[in-house]
């Protein structure tokens, strides 16, 4: 496998305070009745003591010096995900620089219990920059799948490039992970990128392919309690395309709201009910607790997941937390959505990213952002299209133009970002969006009102859902039909949007050099076929120094 970057030493730390909490999340759950329904988060095994690697293994959050193993070890038949049950069990773990492990560079052990949902980490040091290594985890005799990870660029070394999957919104019962398997086929990703949505907490049925469920999740029950959301993690963590894309190459993962619940903010969710559904504060907690549980993740400051990596001096990338510290949503027309005390990031986490953007010394500044940054009004749609496009994109039927889930929602927050952006002279800064289950590529104006005659301040791409319903889904038509009318429609009222596609699933492959960023947008022939192909749909990229998008005709 040949790589495309050449160095490394990725930030590890958050030049700042921890930012203030507003919020958590709910609790309540007795495990004496799970039995039946956890179980059905494992795949079929015959009843055994011996220790097994049910659940895949992973890596992730690559440094210049180590990269964070993971992986989750079934002890025996009953300690089954959210169980609470089963012994303390040794698993080992081993590093190397060739897949048959014979160059060992690094070996160790950790106790994988009860209190963890038996998942471990190992955080690995030591290692060279942009190296790839191998590594396998053990129990009991038993070994796991031998995985590749890799490390990142030295931070002074001078990268020629670097490639990253990037995809979002993967919904369990709405289809099959085809995405990550295309991705997992590459043989030339230096991580991918996974911007939020990784598991949905709905009950079975309730947010399905069309209404359809393709295949039952467990439980089947919304997940609220620490053993409901354990659970949901293990069922995915079972899926054969997300494990194979976990043995090729490290993740970088962002949480959304579906980790927690639908539209989550600091003080709740709209898929919560507080006193029926216990405390948001408890409910939160549970959800954060097993989502570090159940990911490769290294957070930078405890019960957040905004950090910053660094590739050498080609990149830095800044992960947002857009769901523990923002205000709640407002009312669509109100015009709160101007209102200067409401945030989406919080003040330390805002003030975090203004800095580094400013101290960046790097080529390309990404930044991974879960909801739409650049500002979206609705245009005139006919009625038909109006209704799903409002539903998905959480707008009032009346055709008001504001999201105020995405920063569309808290407007100040967003003024001075990119105020800060060209105040500051601060160029080519990416933003690498998911949530909206679409693909769009767009410059981000500082006045959407007067562009293009005003400036761009940075360029944006959004990726579209894994599996999870889109517009053509919501109006049950056939696929492509209504991107075909809503886009132009939206590019007309929109002049930033340089593309949309409402309609499609798929994944995205970044590919950054000096001289441009460039995504590559991949959509697959159907999300309910397990054996879906993909195929090349379009690019865009934009070049160093312009803030701005162009279509291109050359994919990676």
């Amino acid at each position: 496998m040949t790589s495309r970057y050449r160095s490394s030493e990725a930030s590890q730390g958050l030049n700042s305070p921890s930012p203030r909490r507003r919020t958590v999340v709910k609790a309540a759950a007795a495990t004496a009745v799970l039995a039946g329904p956890l179980a059905a988060a494992l795949p079929a095994r015959a009843a055994t003591d011996t220790p097994a690697f049910l659940h895949g293994v992973a890596s992730g959050d690559p440094l210049p010096d180590g990269v964070l193993l993971w992986t989750r070890v079934t002890p025996d038949s009953e300690a089954i995900p959210g169980s609470g049950l089963g012994p303390d069990t040794e698993v080992s773990w081993i590093v190397a620089t060739d897949k048959a492990l014979t160059n060992v560079v690094s070996k160790g052990s950790l106790t994988a219990t009860a209190a963890s949902d038996h998942t471990v980490k190992a955080d690995i040091r030591g290692l060279r920059p942009a190296t790839d290594y191998w590594f396998r985890f053990s129990a009991g005799g038993t070994d796991s799948p031998v995985a590749r990870t890799r490390t990142a660029p030295a931070a002074d070394a001078s990268v020629s490039g670097l490639r990253f999957g990037v995809v979002t919104c993967a919904n369990w019962e709405a289809g099959y992970f085809a995405s990550y398997r295309h991705l997992a086929a590459r043989s030339d990703l230096d991580a991918w990128l996974h911007l939020g949505d990784y598991i949905y907490e709905y009950k079975s049925g309730e947010y399905a392919a069309r209404g359809t469920v393709v295949r039952p999740h467990a439980p089947l029950n919304e997940i609220i309690t620490l053993a409901d959301y354990r659970t949901r993690h293990g069922k995915y963590k079972t899926d054969p395309d997300l494990q194979a894309l976990h043995l090729k190459a490290p993740v970088i993962a962002i949480w959304d709201d579906h980790e927690f619940a639908d539209n989550a903010w600091s003080g709740g969710a709209v898929n919560h009910t507080e006193g029926a559904e216990g405390t948001w504060t408890a409910r939160q907690a549970a959800a954060k607790q097993a989502y570090f549980e159940w990911m490769p993740v290294r957070p930078a400051i405890e019960g957040t997941t905004y950090r910053r990596l660094r590739f050498g001096k080609l990149a830095d990338l800044s992960l947002l937390d857009l769901r523990s510290f923002r205000s709640q949503q407002a009312s669509t027309g109100s015009g709160s959505v101007d209102d200067p005390d409401r945030t989406i990031t919080g003040r330390a986490q805002l003030d975090w990213l203004k800095a580094g953007l400013k101290a960046s010394d790097t080529t390309w500044r990404l930044v991974g952002n879960s909801v739409m940054i650049a500002p979206f009004v609705i245009g005139s749609l006919t009625a038909d299209l109006l209704k799903p496009l409002a539903k998905l994109l959480d707008l009032p039927q009346d055709g008001i133009g504001v999201n105020t889930d995405q920063w569309d929602g808290y407007t100040d927050d967003r003024r001075e970002l990119l105020a800060h952006l060209r105040s500051n002279a601060i160029g080519n800064t990416v933003f690498l969006t998911g949530d909206i289950h679409m693909s769009w590529a767009n410059d981000v104006p500082v006045d959407a009102g007067t562009y293009p005659l005003s400036a761009s301040a940075a360029t944006e791409f959004v990726i579209t859902s894994v599996t999870s319903d889109n517009l053509d889904d919501i109006v049950k038509v056939p696929e492509g039909t209504v991107s075909a009318v809503a886009a132009p429609l939206i590019q007309i009222a929109n002049r930033h949007v340089h593309w949309v596609d409402t309609d499609r699933h798929g994944y995205g492959v970044l590919d950054i050099t000096a001289d441009r960023a460039q995504m590559d947008y991949y959509v697959l022939s159907d999300r309910t076929n397990a054996n879906a192909t993909s195929a090349w749909a379009r690019s865009y990229r934009t070049r160093t120094g312009t803030q701005k998008v162009e279509r291109t005709y050359d994919p990676v």
